[in-house]
């Protein structure tokens, strides 16, 4: 263990922390001032877990030295070993805690298989993504492959773990134990760690387990953890995800290049970088009593977070990551995916599809490049729309809710969809977070909130906000040891309130009905909602207030219901109130150039200023 071990959240001061992603690592200081916890300076470098370096440690030394650059504060010291001064009695040296998040090296990789691929592998999906895995493959018993076909795939993918499921407790044991037997005959290797067994964990009818022990025994090291799916009506993914974690630092961390060294500097076990962000999304969401969803949109993939309230108000969380939809590397895919009329759609200026496919291949082999015209990045942003929009619909399929338990007949079994219902409900939705380059560091404040509001083609009333710099893995994982200051830096340094957006739904017969809904500030007349426009609502840059929406007609839903006035406490930001009157989903009229154009005008977008 290094030199900074103390864990005592009374006795913190300076806690560094990093996060190696898989192209840069990042290093922040968080240090406790005048009695109160504050992010203070920032380091980055390239990350070295790759050749011909092939040490994390090398890359994250490079971003401690620059966060000791700027902070003047005396961090590495000489010499073998753990690199870090210990604080003691002078405040300019040394750190008292070191900790990290890593999803270098592609992350952490998952194969998850059951029998029902609407029970049992998808609550093992779920599981998984929410441990911070991105799942490579799902298999299951009816998912209409032969097993020749289940095999090969199984065999391509080189899982990192494998998380095995399928049936209820007391169930049949069959479909578990011929999935057991497929596994066997594929006998893939791990990604890493040529000489060790694959790690699998089962988390199925626990009837089956000793038979799925006895079968995987020759080729992988088994942990047998409770049931994702005791029952058909409820779920238990906790084991699953402490399982993968532990997995993950034995088996994945221990053997990449370098990270063996970097986990001794630490007390603190190394956590993915999407299950740090989950955690500091779960206690945002738990302290301010908000269901939450949260993007995390990057050069390669996009995670979505979110926590909803299930049907008897218990809040749920859920993670997704949609491993071919990202804004440099996987440009290509979202221009598959998407089409090239729908990313069209929201640029305020013709673009032939020619063009509009050339343009993103030359951002796919050019990953690195930043735009350097307007329309680059009016059409970057663009794509962030669509990406937004594909990666919600991915997240809505598996955010799914499971009907309590009640009297079943023999036919329910074979009515399972009937027991499912959607958790994501955007006109329940109070906050969204937006996070990556794009997002954070867009140009102006009111991009990335009409990006938001397009891309995720929000409802109602929601409040928009945006990471400062992407500190949110940091925090969670510092949130792992002293909750309450992790909170504070995340509520003072790194949420951004950009301000809210009112998206009333009606009709279609309301489309020319002018204003549709009045906007109301602490007592006062904002302005007022009109079909068919966007306009911006001037407000404090900063505070709190009071946010009325009243209906102008019975048939005009802002959040409350039909006719009925909405009513809620937000802060604001320096875009104001953003009111979109186009109802959902837009009309396809509402979607091309000239009245894109509009809207940009009427944003103050056009000049790509701050509006």
């Amino acid at each position: 263990m290094g030199a900074a071990v103390k864990t005592d959240p009374q006795q913190l001061k300076a806690v560094l922390v990093t996060d190696c992603g898989s192209t840069t690592t990042k290093a922040l200081l968080f240090e406790r001032r005048d009695g109160r916890w504050r992010q203070t300076f920032r380091g980055e470098a390239p990350t070295t877990v790759e050749e011909p370096v092939a040490d994390v440690t090398v890359g994250a030394k490079n971003a401690f030295v620059e966060v000791q650059e700027l902070s003047g504060r005396t961090i590495l010291r000489g010499g073998e070993g753990a690199p870090f001064e210990l604080t003691e009695t002078d405040p300019a040296r040394g750190i008292d805690l070191y900790l990290s998040t890593s999803s270098a090296g592609g992350g952490l990789q998952m194969l998850v298989a059951g029998v029902v691929s609407t029970i049992t592998t998808e609550s093992a999906e779920r599981a998984a993504l929410g441990a911070g895995a991105i799942v490579m493959e799902a298999i299951s018993a009816d998912d209409g492959r032969q097993d020749f076909e289940r095999i090969e795939r199984i065999r391509h993918v080189k899982p990192d773990i494998v998380l095995m499921t399928g049936g209820v407790d007391g169930g049949s044991t069959s479909h578990v134990v011929e999935m057991a037997e497929t596994l066997v005959a594929a006998s893939p290797r791990p990604r890493f760690g040529d000489t060790l067994k694959l790690p699998v964990i089962y988390a199925g009818n626990r009837e089956a387990a000793s038979d799925v022990q006895q079968i995987l025994a020759k080729m992988a090291q088994v942990v047998v953890v409770d049931n994702v799916r005791p029952e058909l009506e409820r779920e238990n993914l906790g084991p699953a995800r402490e399982a993968i974690h532990d997995f993950f630092l034995s088996h994945v961390m221990s053997h990449s290049p370098g990270y063996g060294k970097l986990m001794s500097w630490s007390p603190v076990g190394i956590m993915p970088t999407p299950a740090a962000v989950g955690d500091i999304v779960q206690t945002y969401a738990a302290k301010t009593k908000q269901s939450v969803l949260c993007v995390d949109i990057g050069g390669a993939t996009t995670d979505v977070f979110s926590v909803f309230p299930d049907r008897d108000g218990k809040p749920v969380f859920n993670r997704t990551v949609s491993a071919n939809l990202g804004m440099s590397y996987s440009v290509a895919n979202v221009l598959v995916e998407a089409g090239a009329a729908n990313i069209r759609r929201w640029l305020p200026t013709a673009v032939s599809d020619t063009e509009l496919s050339d343009r993103l291949r030359n951002k796919m082999i050019r990953p690195t490049s930043i735009p350097q015209s307007l329309d680059d990045l009016w059409l970057e942003q663009a794509v962030c729309r669509e990406a937004l929009r594909l990666s919600l619909a991915h997240h809505r399929s598996l955010a799914i809710g499971i009907e309590g338990k009640r009297e079943r007949g023999i036919s329910d079994v074979f009515r399972q969809a009937s027991d499912r219902y959607e958790l994501v409900d955007l006109m329940k939705l109070d906050m969204v977070i937006g996070s990556g380059g794009v997002l954070s560091h867009a140009p102006s404040r009111m991009q990335a909130a009409l990006m938001m509001v397009e891309g995720f083609g929000l409802q109602g009333v929601t409040q928009l906000s945006v990471d400062s710099i992407f500190m949110m893995p940091h925090l969670g994982v510092f949130a792992s040891v002293h909750p309450e200051a992790a909170y504070e830096i995340f509520e003072h340094d790194c949420l951004i309130h950009v301000g809210c957006a009112v998206v009333p739904i009606y009709p279609a017969k309301l489309s020319k009905a002018g204003a549709l809904a009045e906007v109301h500030l602490d007592g006062s007349l904002l302005g007022r909602v009109a079909a068919g426009e966007v306009v911006k609502l001037a407000t404090p840059s900063s505070g709190s207030a009071t946010l009325k929406v009243v209906p102008l007609h019975a048939t005009v839903d802002v959040g409350a219901g039909p006719g009925k006035p909405f009513e809620r406490s937000v802060m604001l930001g320096e875009c104001g109130v953003v009111c979109d009157g186009r109802n959902r989903p837009c009309a396809p009229e509402l979607l091309e150039p000239t009245k894109q154009r509009r809207v940009f005008e009427a944003l103050g977008l056009m000049g790509g200023g701050n509006g």
